[in-house]
Parts: structure tokens; sequence; C-alpha cells
């Protein structure tokens, strides 16, 4: 009688998908952009490879790849997809910027517990881009958070920005702030004219 060879025990479902990410981690450095578009779109079945793709994102020199790699992004979108993509905004690199931006505006709700910090941000462009995407959140405090950099921001080209967000998104609550910059910046008339202009569109007097 023939003696039976020990058959290999079948793999758990926990072990099969660790190894599936190491092979898309891999391939994610592959030289072919359709390898590394395949790898970043498949990535989205794994939850914890958020941080990963953040990081390959800014390194990523193909357009195609990085559309991918934002499109999973946003698929995975957790607390920790945000924290990879918030130091995008320092980036040299606009386009670069400007997906980050795009991507975090598709998590509102993971984007909240940041806001306070991107709107205290030494960096007046931070605060900037902060407010840039403020304005189009779909995030009901939205219009509350740019009326406060209104109200209390020292930087006139911070304030324009929230300004022209808030002649789009604001609400009753930001009539009195607008109504008191112009005499923050006095000697800045142009804000006094989009100040005004935002508070018609909002519907103040």
């Amino acid at each position: 009688m023939g003696l039976k060879k020990p058959t290999a025990p079948p793999k758990t479902e926990a072990e099969a998908p660790h190894a599936d990410l190491a092979g898309l981690k891999a391939a994610l450095a592959a030289p072919e952009a359709g390898e590394r578009r395949r790898a970043a779109r498949e990535l989205g079945a794994f939850p914890e490879a958020g941080p990963l793709l953040c990081a390959h994102l800014a390194r990523e020199p193909a357009a195609s790849v990085r559309a991918v790699i934002l499109t999973t992004l946003i698929r995975l979108k957790s607390p920790a997809v945000v924290e990879g993509l918030l130091p995008l905004l320092r980036s040299e690199d606009s386009a670069l910027r400007n997906a980050a931006i795009e991507a975090l505006q598709e998590m509102p709700m993971e984007v909240e517990p940041h806001v306070a910090d991107l709107l205290a941000d030494p960096d007046s462009d931070v605060r900037i881009l902060a407010v840039n995407m403020l304005s189009l959140l779909p995030h009901p405090k939205a219009p509350d958070w740019l009326a406060e950099v209104v109200a209390r921001e020292a930087h006139i080209n911070v304030c324009a920005a929230a300004v022209d967000g808030l002649a789009e998104i604001g609400n009753e609550r930001a009539i009195a702030p607008l109504q008191a910059l112009a005499a923050r910046f006095p000697e800045v008339p142009f804000i006094r004219f989009a100040a005004a202009a935002a508070i018609r569109r909002i519907g103040g007097s």
C-alpha cells in the first residue's frame, strides 16, 4: 500500500490577500505604466493600501496612473487616506496639489478633523488651498468654516479666497463677517467690492 503524500494545508482567507497585496505592491513599481495602472486599480480591494497609494502618488510620473490612483483612493476613502493626501498640498507640483484637493473633496467627513489645523497652517499658500477645498466640500459646516476665515484671517489673499467661496456657498451667518471685512482691510479696495458682491449673492442687503 503506497503512502499518501501529505497535502499542504489550504491558505486561509487571511493569508491569501496578503500574498496578493505583496504582488500588487511590487507591480506598482513596474516600469510599464499599464502594469502600474492595473496594480493601482486592484489595490482598491485592500483598505490598508491607502497609505501605500498616497506615497506612490507623490512620485508617480504618468498622469494616467495618477488618475487611477486617485480613483482608487476615493473609493478607499478613510482617515488614513486623508492623512496620506494632506502632505501633497505642500508639493511643488501644482497638478499634484490640485489632484489631492479633488480627492479630498470626496471625503468630507474624513477631512473634518483636519480643518482647524489646515486653516491655522503657518503657510498662507496651504491656507488658500484649504479654503479652495472647503469651497467645494460637500459638508454642512463648510460655509461656517469660510465665514470664520473671513472673520479672523490676517492674510488678504486667504480672505479673498474665502470671500469667493462664500459667494457660492455662504449663508446668512456669513453676512456680518463679510460686512466687517472691508473695515479690516481699508487699504485694499477690491476686497470691499468682493465682499459686497458675496453679500448680494447670499441675499443680504
